[in-house]
């Protein structure tokens, strides 16, 4: 292990399973932390971080199942809906959640500084910095107050309010992550943004968890046996429908030989990296088979939900928590004689127009009804699948978001290079086919 923590061969417990099996389990000394790196930070604060994203008046938006909400930083946040009337004018209904009150967002803190400068420098440092729990991690985040909103008839009449919490991602573009009601017309919007990055105490965390490494004792098999079958269970279970090829038996026994002196590490994400190299060895024509039998299923989405799309079996939101695990509902199942009736009465297949006048598809709809029952409709789920061509130079990219035009009633954009080799075999229903 090369992560900076601490281990040392004489620091081991031995663990027997209840097989009988030894392992002598090699155990972290600290935890790694920058906690000296921190108490040395003299450069800008959070707020000086921030000032070029207030200054060039920028504005990030996410696009809901029906509201759009729109941050423009340091100015004002609006929730907003356009109803599109065909021969009418434009219908727009919006709130705002919150306007800046003073001209600079990010001066109040500093005027205090200037004022006492030591003082405030020695408050800011042992102030705690507050934390968010966003996808089961504590995450660090500077607080922006927006005061002054809409008023909201539910509290007799007091303007909306929101907290917008600046959180350190380095390959973000300040993109709102969320938008949560916290209570009634008091909100909170988390952005996503690099600025944060350069403050050591605003960087994202790894949670502090050490691996333990485990190697076995002579007589004892690499792994536990019954870890080995809890792996088969869960590799299962992960790729349904998939048949473990011959070549790829071999290649997992090679493998596990060549590492057998390597120690194992407990709770690494050994069967991710088989997935993803399974799915790297495909070679086109296999990677269009696989998916057309729902065999090799689309992942995405960004935010609380993730989306899994099985082409011709289901589409499935899901939200995974470390604390209570996987929470999934069931938003359509596949039926093609439902579909075939759908794509009657709607269009399956739209095309555009090449510029040497032949037409060529340019995106299908499929229909997926019969999901679980919605509390707000007592109907069940139902979803259209919109699949259109993206161009990408990795053949696994994809882009997967979810409309809710209608309660319960969605649409999920699937955009991906697979997707672009086998529009054109679309037939009638928007079916697609394995090109010849």
């Amino acid at each position: 292990p090369t992560t900076g923590v601490l281990y040392k061969e004489d620091n081991y417990i031995i663990m027997t399973t209840v097989d009988k099996e030894k392992y002598k389990c090699l155990l972290p000394l600290i935890a790694s932390g920058n906690e000296e790196e921190e108490k040395d930070y003299k450069g800008p604060t959070p707020g000086e971080l921030l000032e070029p994203l207030f200054k060039q008046s920028s504005c990030s938006y996410r696009i809901e199942s029906y509201w759009t909400y729109e941050v423009c930083h340091g100015k004002h946040i609006r929730q907003y809906h356009e109803e599109k009337e065909t021969g009418q004018k434009i219908n727009i209904q919006e709130y705002y959640l919150g306007n800046m009150m003073i001209k600079n967002p990010l001066s109040e803190p500093d005027q205090e500084e200037k004022e006492n400068p030591k003082e405030s420098a020695k408050e800011a440092s042992e102030k705690p910095i507050p934390t968010k729990n966003i996808e089961g991690q504590m995450t660090p985040y500077y607080p922006v107050e927006m005061g002054n909103g809409t008023p909201c008839s539910l509290r007799q009449n007091l303007p909306r309010s929101s907290t917008v919490m600046y959180i350190c991602h380095p390959e973000a573009k300040h993109e709102i992550l969320s938008v949560a009601e916290v209570t009634t017309c008091e909100y909170e919007v988390v952005i996503l943004t690099p600025l944060l990055c350069n403050h050591p105490k605003y960087r994202f965390r790894a949670s502090p968890v050490n691996d333990i490494f485990c190697q076995s004792l002579p007589g004892s098999p690499l792994k536990p046996h019954n870890l080995e079958q809890l792996e088969k269970q869960q590799e299962m279970m992960k790729m349904p429908f998939r048949r473990v090829k011959e070549e790829e038996m071999h290649s997992v026994k090679e493998e596990k030989f060549s590492s057998i002196h390597k120690p194992v590490a407990v709770g690494s994400h050994q069967l991710l990296t088989v997935g993803t190299t399974h799915i790297s060895k495909l070679t086109d024509e296999q990677l269009i088979k696989e998916f057309l039998s729902g065999s090799y299923c689309f992942h995405g989405g960004v935010g609380w939900w993730k989306y899994e799309f099985c082409y011709g079996k289901y589409v499935h939101q899901y939200h995974e928590d470390k604390e209570s695990g996987k929470t999934s509902v069931v938003v359509g199942t596949w039926s093609k004689e439902e579909h075939i009736e759908w794509s009657r009465k709607n269009a399956a297949r739209t095309y555009y127009l090449r510029e040497d006048g032949t037409q060529t598809v340019r995106m299908v709809s499929h229909f997926y009804g019969n999901g679980d029952v919605c509390d707000l409709t007592d109907k069940p789920r139902q979803v259209t699948v919109k699949l259109k061509c993206k161009e990408s130079d990795s053949p696994h990219a994809v882009t997967i978001y979810m409309l809710e035009p209608h309660s319960c009633q969605y649409i999920l954009g699937v955009e991906s290079p697979v997707i672009c080799k086998i529009l054109d075999t679309a037939d009638e229903h928007g079916l697609l086919s394995v090109p010849i």
